[in-house]
């Protein structure tokens, strides 16, 4: 058991790490059906893709990566990336004098409080983007086919133009914890039929 000595006292205070785990989780390794970005496999995947043409998309989206500021605001953390890979200006100040998108910009279709306590659907997310200057075209899984599906994202990967592909998908289809999840497509590896999510 991890011991910590307190600065200036002399009593110490033990962790016990097994009841601490119990009741939360620091981070879950990826399941078999995934590859780790930071692998070699996963380096290997992106070096040929990128050599393919199909990971333009990666370079404004990585450059705005966001990282959701409640387990919930997944659609809201994708869509900041998004708004702010394209450079779209929210015409109101983030912090100090900048203006950037946050998640706490995106209550214009319904309350942040909601959306903690539910998240949001692809309808919500559509809404969302729509007014906050996006275009959207939106497909549903049973509205389109597996081929139509990779046309899209092979042209959205192989441009650094302002297109973007979100995907909201079941991660438990991906055997992962947890359920629905948004995320942009980072990139695509046509010969292995991989996407980065």
């Amino acid at each position: 058991t991890p011991q910590t000595t307190m600065t200036g006292m002399e009593s110490k205070v033990q962790v016990d790490a097994e009841k601490r785990e119990a009741k939360s989780f620091y981070r879950r390794n990826l399941p078999d059906t995934c590859i780790s970005f930071e692998s070699l496999e996963g380096r290997t995947v992106f070096r040929e893709a990128l050599a393919s043409g199909t990971m333009e998309c990666y370079f404004p989206l990585a450059s705005q990566f966001h990282t959701q500021g409640e387990p919930s605001f997944c659609g809201l953390g994708t869509l900041c990336m998004v708004l702010n890979a394209f450079q779209v200006d929210p015409g109101r100040v983030w912090k100090g004098a900048w203006r950037w998108y946050s998640e706490n910009f995106l209550d214009c279709c319904l309350p942040l409080e909601q959306i903690e306590k539910e998240g949001i659907t692809i309808e919500q997310f559509n809404c969302l983007a729509k007014c906050n200057g996006l275009n959207v075209e939106s497909f549903r899984w049973n509205q389109t086919d597996v081929e139509s599906f990779r046309r899209h994202v092979k042209r959205a990967c192989s441009t650094p133009e302002k297109e973007a592909i979100v995907v909201s998908y079941d991660r438990r289809g991906l055997n992962q914890t947890g359920s629905g999840h948004f995320s942009p497509i980072g990139g695509y590896h046509e010969e292995k039929d991989l996407v980065l999510l």
